[in-house]
């Protein structure tokens, strides 16, 4: 139960902070990459003001042997990029660059009831579960 409450406050410390940075709106961050027109660098300043925070959690963990709320971290299994990391990074861009959402965001835009919000949800909750189907010829993998 602690851990989930940990969660609770993380996830909504990270939805307020994508609310006041006015991430959630889709036309901010597709002004964030129109480098040809109307250009918005706000999206530039949210993520370097995010990468030092993530500096000093990271640089925290390394003096731990185990996390605060769980029972051992997990470190990547892979050291370099493959193709299934390149085909995600692209559908993530694409998805990105097309509408002004990813994840995070676009959950946190719920709140507006915008239907094309719920929409890109929807679709997204449908990739998710697609993903998660057994594919004919490939081994799954265990949910460890």
């Amino acid at each position: 139960m602690p851990m989930m409450i940990v969660a609770l406050v993380a996830g909504l410390l990270f939805g307020s902070g994508l609310v006041v940075s006015g991430m959630i709106d889709p036309a901010k961050v597709l002004a964030f990459l129109d480098i040809a027109g109307n250009w918005d660098p706000s999206l530039a300043f949210v993520m370097a003001a995010a990468i030092p925070v993530a500096m000093i959690g990271f640089r925290a963990s390394r003096s731990r042997s185990e996390p605060v709320c769980g029972g051992r971290f997990a470190a990547p299994t892979k050291s370099g990029p493959d193709g299934r990391l390149a085909l995600g990074a692209v559908l993530f861009g694409a998805g990105w660059g097309l509408v002004g959402y990813c994840p995070g965001p676009a959950l946190a835009a719920l709140s507006y009831g915008d239907p094309a919000t719920w929409l890109f949800v929807a679709a997204m909750v449908a990739g998710m579960a697609v993903r998660g189907l057994p594919v004919p010829g490939r081994a799954t993998r265990s949910k460890a």
